[in-house]
């Protein structure tokens, strides 16, 4: 019982090092810390650093791919659903945990750690466009839009929200690029009706 709870310790402060750190700025020591933990505590339960960050990024992903789809696949027209994953709360000023990822040097150097961010860019891209297509084939968009290329426009949307807000120091840019991007996709939805 003590060992899980130490386990899920360091995880969790494995999460935390790298959206803060990144995966360079993340040491052993650092993660130890973070998580109260004895020096043995890390090679007790992971193979090292890399193995214990791989379970980190892939519990962030799967988290991240978890609340999306339930916004993406939950109540609501296709329009509102898109509209609910655009707007829920979100630490805009901290920035995406699975988006920082993509900057760091290390993770992206390295296939087994990036493996799990591209698959839940994959996943949440497919989801997205599932949905605009949904929304086509109930004639709620108008058949000229692509859902893919929605898809990709959301993410964008997204993710240079999140490095906007974070230059500018305030989430205005992030909420002012949703909102451009809801009155796009509501002034489609609106020639259909």
């Amino acid at each position: 019982m003590i060992a899980m709870r130490t386990q899920e310790r360091l995880i969790e402060s494995a999460r935390a090092l790298l959206w803060e750190r990144g995966y360079v700025g993340t040491s052993p020591k650092a993660i130890l810390e973070h998580a109260g933990a004895g020096q043995g505590s890390m090679y007790h339960h992971f193979k090292g650093k890399s193995d214990l960050a791989l379970t980190a990024i892939r519990r962030t992903c799967a988290e991240l791919l978890g609340t999306a789809e339930a916004l993406l696949c939950g109540p609501g027209t296709p329009y509102e659903r898109i509209e609910a994953y655009l707007l829920r709360e979100r630490d805009v000023l901290r920035g995406c945990p699975v988006g920082r990822l993509t900057m760091d040097p290390e993770i992206i150097a390295s296939a087994e750690l990036r493996a799990p961010v591209d698959e839940t860019l994959d996943r949440l891209r497919e989801r997205l466009a599932g949905t605009v297509e949904e929304g086509k084939e109930r004639g709620q968009f108008p058949p000229h839009l692509d859902g893919e290329e929605i898809a990709a426009t959301v993410l964008a949307t997204v993710q240079g929200g999140y490095v906007l807000a974070r230059a500018s120091g305030s989430p205005a840019a992030f909420d002012t690029g949703v909102r451009g991007l809801l009155s796009l996709l509501r002034s489609d939805t609106d020639q259909v009706a």
